[in-house]
């Protein structure tokens, strides 16, 4: 692991949480009018359970697979599911946490932020790689997609978004919030599509790494895209579509919504 991550953990950890639910984005899902649907992955034994919102009309489209924060599958995972879906894409999100919980369960079972979080950090990043290059394969499939798929994480997903990136081919693009550079550096030439960063300039610990990072993609000859929001904080997504959010963090929020959305609709 590069010296990027070494303390990738531990500087996630620090985000906090106060619950790995939202009322605000409960609500927003009981009232959707979309398709919404849980499906299960098999893999090599595994199981992984996945949150699937599907776009209206019968065209196909590009799929988004969203990889959640160190809280694990959230509602307000679910949320950004749904409003991707809306915005008109096929969007997956896996429960990276599928099988962790009491009795087999997932995000759902564990509860308390303390026992997410020591759920969270004893996932390998091997099983991960594998869940989600299964959750990749499982949504190009699906009747409603086009056959591309683009990963989209948020800290630690945005983190395992990157790494992912070294670790697969079926990949159009990775867009990465707030997360570091994850695998080590000669492995970033594998790399087959461009990834694209989105940062808050409040979060020094994750954003005084991107130089590096330019710096290693430039060498690996791979794009990497970074843009940096005024004085945001980690998890201006998540802060930011809170009822009444107003300020930076709402500011970048909206900015960054525009800018993953006018990506998609360029793969």
């Amino acid at each position: 692991m590069n010296r990027l991550c070494t303390s990738g953990l531990a500087v996630l950890l620090a985000a906090g949480l106060n619950s790995h639910g939202q009322d605000w984005s409960r609500a927003r899902l009981a009232e959707s009018p979309g398709h919404l649907e849980w499906v299960d992955v098999k893999h090599n034994g595994r199981v992984v359970r996945c949150f699937v919102a599907y776009p209206q009309g019968t065209a196909k489209t590009t799929a988004v697979v969203l990889v959640h924060e160190l809280f694990g599958l959230s509602d307000w995972t679910r949320e950004v599911a749904d409003e991707l879906a809306e915005a008109g894409y096929l969007a997956m999100a896996p429960d990276m946490l599928s099988g962790s919980g009491p009795e087999g369960g997932g995000s759902a079972a564990i509860k308390g932020t303390t026992d997410l979080k020591t759920a969270m950090a004893s996932l390998t990043p091997a099983r991960v790689n594998a869940d989600l290059n299964a959750a990749v394969r499982y949504v190009a499939q699906l009747p409603a997609a086009n056959g591309k798929v683009t990963a989209v994480g948020f800290s630690w997903g945005g983190t395992e978004t990157f790494r992912l990136a070294t670790n697969t081919q079926d990949l159009k693009a990775a867009c990465v919030f707030y997360g570091i550079a994850a695998g080590q550096e000669q492995e970033f030439v594998r790399m087959k599509c461009p990834v694209f960063g989105f940062y808050a300039e409040l979060d020094h610990p994750v954003a005084r790494t991107v130089p590096q990072t330019r710096e290693w993609m430039e060498k690996a000859g791979k794009t990497f895209e970074p843009v940096t929001y005024t004085n945001a904080n980690r998890a201006f997504m998540r802060f930011g579509s809170m009822p009444n959010a107003t300020g930076p963090n709402k500011d970048a929020h909206d900015e960054a919504w525009k800018r993953l959305t006018d990506l998609l609709k360029k793969i």
